[in-house]
């Protein structure tokens, strides 16, 4: 089968307790063991227990040792390096060899651990609040739900309630239903014998209302005939007399249509008898203007011939722009055209 593993194995002398690593102090020895498996797998056991690589490097810084960094032990040739190291470099030199470089790396691994840790509580709390917002929303949901569940229970309770009251309230119209109709049916039977004697009195008083009928009949035939004669009588009388009535109304509604003309007649005449009493007015004064101005002529025409005379008899008339008979002329013309105006209003006036 060949080789599977390799294994070595170191042994530490503890006796000295005040340099003992942490949690080892009860062990005479320490024995630190790496084992490697075929396959690239790597097994680590402290005294014969299995252990992470990190708890055995923790072991190692324990005491001042780093098997990562060989500065704890310093060879003979690299001294000189050593000297030429910078400050940084002795100082983490100095740490690892003190030990205290464990702690620096430690504390630098636990900060980014409580980085991470923080950023994963951080994380965790934005999903809690998301969650007891989600809570919060399920809870008013629930209280809905019971609200909706207790709601629904007493709406069922309300309906079956309702149903027995509507049942029983069926019953009893079915009850009363049932006493009603035995109450019907008897007034019905009472009804139909009531019915029953009615038939027979109206039969009895048909037969009498017949016999008084006819007793009726022999008794007023003679004079059911001559009053039946009389009222055709005046029946003819009555219609010949509302045809004479009739015939008096149109007559009566003709002359107050020859009324109503003749008056409104009446008043078309006292209207133009106004427009002739201004036109009289109007002419006469245009005739005693007239007569005025006839006078004023005739004086003219008077003195003309008493000059026309003066003439003939040798006198002059002192008018040098018209000879006298143009003058006698103009004057004879005005007397007649004023005459005339004169006989034309007063054939107006008449």
């Amino acid at each position: 089968a060949g080789i599977n593993k390799a294994t070595v194995s170191i042994l530490f002398d503890n006796s000295d307790r005040n340099r003992s690593p942490l949690g080892y102090k009860d062990c005479q020895e320490i024995t630190v063991t790496r084992q490697i498996v075929v396959g690239g797998r790597n097994k680590y056991l402290i005294n014969g227990k299995l252990a992470q690589p990190s708890q055995v490097q923790n072991l190692f810084h324990s005491v001042q040792l780093n098997v990562n960094n060989p500065h704890f032990l310093i060879m003979q040739g690299r001294i000189t390096k050593v000297l030429n190291m910078k400050p940084p470099e002795i100082l983490s030199m100095l740490e690892e060899a003190a030990g205290t470089r464990m702690y620096e790396t430690k504390k630098e691994a636990a900060l980014k651990t409580l980085e991470k840790k923080q950023n994963k509580v951080d994380e965790i709390n934005n999903l809690l609040d998301q969650e007891i917002l989600a809570l919060e929303k399920l809870r008013k949901e629930k209280a809905q739900y019971w609200q909706w569940v207790n709601g629904n229970t007493e709406l069922e309770r309300l309906k079956r309630f309702c149903i027995a009251y509507e049942f029983i309230q069926a019953e009893i119209i079915r009850d009363n239903a049932v006493n009603g109709v035995g109450q019907k049916k008897a007034r019905i039977a009472e009804q139909d014998e009531s019915i029953g004697k009615l038939q027979g009195e109206i039969n009895e008083i048909g037969a009498q209302i017949s016999a008084l009928t006819a007793q009726k009949e022999e008794l007023l035939g003679a004079e059911m005939k001559t009053l039946s004669e009389n009222v055709d009588a005046i029946s003819h009388v009555l219609v010949k007399e509302t045809s004479l009535l009739n015939n008096q109304k149109e007559s009566l509604k003709t002359e107050k249509n020859t009324a109503d003309k003749i008056v409104k007649s009446i008043e078309d005449i006292k209207k133009s008898i106004s427009e002739r009493d201004f036109d009289v007015k109007t002419a006469e004064d245009g005739a005693t203007d007239l007569k005025n101005r006839v006078e004023d002529l005739s004086k003219s025409l008077e003195e003309y011939e008493k000059e026309y005379q003066g003439v003939l008899a040798g006198k002059s008339s002192g008018n040098e722009e018209k000879c006298l008979e143009d003058q006698m002329r103009d004057a004879k013309a005005a007397v007649g055209s004023a005459e005339t105006e004169l006989k034309q209003f007063k054939a107006q006036i008449s």
